[in-house]
């Protein structure tokens, strides 16, 4: 049985493992490469577009009252 060998060392093992996961879920950037990333919506593209000075915000009032007819009918 046990007789206080620790199974030969598979407690060890256990550790790397939980501390492996642990890593990976916690540690890890979250874009990794290769993944499929959320797109923008259209709003925050709008609202970039805005942020960036690429529009004015006659422009930006403009589409996005477009965005929002689009999205009501």
């Amino acid at each position: 049985m046990y007789n206080g060998n620790n199974y030969w060392g598979m407690d060890v093992i256990w550790w790397i493992v939980w501390l492996g996961l642990l890593v990976w879920i916690f540690a890890l950037p979250y874009r990794i490469p290769g993944q499929r990333g959320i797109k923008d919506s259209p709003f925050d593209i709008l609202q970039k577009r805005l942020a960036s000075g690429e529009i004015s915000s006659e422009e930006y009032q403009e589409k996005k009252k477009l965005l929002q007819e689009d999205l009501a009918g």
